[in-house]
């Protein structure tokens, strides 16, 4: 059966009326702070001031989403603190819910690793997918080889990475034996916010595991304030990187479809096509089979490589769900 559809004003007073039940009087509430979203779980959010005090929350009705990485204005009173606005996100990462809705999984975030390594065998499409989900979330992409150590002699993972460098990524090559604490990684994240992507089995855990040796600890402390892990986190997690910078966790933004994205901003995610974009014949030009499609001359020339450019006909000929 059918759920009832509420009227906007029935929706009001259920959110009038789940405030007030989370809401602490005015009085009792301190001075306004800035802070950051460790958490959000349920109605509550664990959120971290300037002196690494960090309180339980409850939302005001009017913040219509907070994920971790949000900046907010909160009121602390003796043992939790009321959020009163969230601030304008640089970045937002997203997702479609069940019901194919676009919803934030987590905020503010500067880079996104996409680890690949030798062994599964690297997807170049899949690679290709995180690029444009990252241009399209305004981050920086970073493509970070991990198992190095596995690597044959002319092993083609090694063509693929190549084939990134040669469009202006950066490309880090690491493995737990010869890079045990994520050296080679650090200064890449240094004071900026991170998240891991990747298919499984290509190391991001051990990966994570490397760049803060403490994790345990801090998923115990997290869980802890958190009422001692009676609730459960809806979205992800930040952690704060021994070496500066901070390391944003959930699997729910280790895999990107991209069936929300219309072909133009695909297309703008491939960045050797940006010369060309706009200089085709026609207007709605699909970068198909058109007459006068710069990208399709593009490729033809030899500026634009079939893998690349199949990989992109393979996103938005993708079937959307429905």
């Amino acid at each position: 059966m059918a759920k009832r559809k509420l009227t906007h004003q029935q929706q009001r007073r259920i959110r009038a009326a789940r405030e007030r039940k989370h809401q602490l009087p005015e009085g009792e509430l301190g001075e306004s702070r800035v802070g950051v979203v460790i958490a959000r779980f349920g109605q509550r959010a664990l959120v971290e001031d300037s002196d690494g005090e960090r309180r339980q929350c409850v939302m005001r009705a009017n913040i219509d989403s907070l994920v971790a990485g949000d900046a907010v204005i909160w009121r602390p009173s003796e043992e939790t603190g009321v959020i009163e606005s969230r601030d304008e996100r640089r970045s937002e990462l997203s997702r479609p819910d069940s019901r194919g809705n676009l919803r934030p999984v987590a905020a503010n975030i500067d880079l996104m690793f996409i680890v690949f390594a030798p062994k599964p065998e690297p997807h170049g499409n899949l690679i290709d997918r995180y690029l444009v989900a990252a241009e399209n979330a305004g981050m920086e992409a970073v493509l970070v080889l991990n198992k190095r150590d596995l690597l044959t002699h002319n092993d083609p993972v090694l063509a693929l990475a190549e084939s990134y460098t040669a469009l202006g990524y950066t490309l880090i090559k690491t493995d737990k034996e010869t890079d045990p604490h994520a050296d080679l990684i650090r200064p890449v994240a240094q004071d900026r916010t991170l998240v891991l992507v990747g298919q499984s089995g290509v190391g991001k855990s051990s990966l994570i595991n490397r760049l803060i040796p403490d994790l345990d600890i801090r998923v115990g402390a997290l869980s802890e304030a958190i009422d001692k892990g009676r609730h459960t986190t809806t979205a992800a997690e930040l952690y704060h990187l021994p070496s500066g910078g901070d390391l944003i966790d959930s699997p729910g933004i280790r895999e990107f479809h991209l069936h929300h994205l219309p072909a133009d901003e695909v297309a703008h995610g491939f960045k050797e096509f940006s010369e060309y974009l706009g200089h085709c014949r026609f207007r709605d030009c699909q970068h198909d089979h058109e007459v006068g499609c710069a990208i399709l001359e593009a490729l033809e020339k030899g500026a634009i490589t079939e893998a690349r450019f199949n990989s992109y006909r393979s996103i938005v000929d993708a079937p959307r769900p429905d």
